[in-house]
């Protein structure tokens, strides 16, 4: 292992003059080893950009481009074939001017698409890369996509970039299906196909980076979705539920809907949301 796990390297001293590779670029194939350097800012929307680790074993990687639709080439292509071709992804994070902390040695899992905006502030398609660190099992079902395989094939081998806008926002809730370990925030419930990605501060009232903040967001089942997005009912810091006196006690009862019913992995991040949610019950 050439790295330490957080360990601060000189960018350019440490890693790029020895392994070769751009020093500017956020995905970096070294010219003289089978290795692949990934570079995140950590936190921030810069390009549309919002890398992130969505569990504790996932991280959520935006692939590279600053204008228009990203395609399957350069750096993008070389995440996708990695393993393939045998090179290892390295994944660090900056910390100061041409530092870079060592995070993890990574390896893909899955992606997905999501809409946002580039550099120019246009509409496009951004390829969001799901690694999983090295050695790690991840037992969650991959995310169903709601593309074919013959749209992957086709952008993959013909490099197009047109795809329908439903398409665009599957990362979102792939994220939040790894964020959630596969299940509902509150019943645990854990059939993927019933659950929905459910914005906290609703996507007409976002601002364009919090459409695509994964804590704006949580998995629900179609029972607490339909209630929590009416503001029927909301979560205050601590998980717990808030119920609303437009439901009468039977009718939450009937619905399966409990006092004690909490979420129990909120992150600080979900906080700001749901303070904003529970401003409109």
């Amino acid at each position: 292992m050439p790295f330490k796990i957080n360990s601060v390297y000189n960018r350019r001293i440490d890693i790029h003059a020895l392994f070769g590779g751009n020093w500017q670029s956020g995905i970096c194939p070294s010219s003289s080893h089978p290795f692949i350097f990934i570079f995140s800012g950590g936190k921030g929307y810069t390009h549309g950009y919002s890398d992130l680790w969505v569990s504790d074993d996932m991280y959520a990687y935006t692939g590279e481009g600053q204008v228009g639709d990203m395609e399957f080439t350069r750096g993008n292509l070389a995440l996708l074939n990695h393993l393939d071709s045998g090179k290892r992804i390295f994944f660090f994070e900056a910390v100061g001017k041409g530092l870079v902390q060592y995070k993890s040695e990574l390896e893909l899992h899955d992606f997905d698409y999501q809409q946002g905006k580039d550099r120019e502030g246009n509409d496009r398609q951004m390829i969001i890369f799901y690694f999983k660190k090295v050695g790690v099992q991840i037992q969650i079902e991959k995310p169903q996509k709601i593309y074919t395989q013959q749209t992957i094939e086709t952008l993959v081998t013909e490099k197009e970039t047109t795809i329908k806008s439903r398409v665009g926002q599957g990362a979102y809730r792939t994220s939040l299906i790894y964020r959630w370990d596969s299940r509902c925030a509150v019943s645990g419930v854990g059939k993927q196909e019933l659950l929905i990605a459910s914005h906290i501060k609703s996507w007409k009232e976002s601002e364009d980076y919090e459409r695509t903040d994964i804590n704006n967001g949580l998995l629900l089942n179609p029972t607490y979705d339909a209630l929590f997005d009416r503001h029927l009912i909301s979560f205050e810091d601590s998980g717990k539920i808030i119920l609303t006196s437009k439901v009468s006690d039977k009718d939450y009862v009937k619905l399966g809907v409990s006092i004690s019913d909490c979420i129990h992995s909120l992150r600080e991040g979900n906080k700001a949301y749901l303070d904003y949610h529970r401003g409109l019950i």
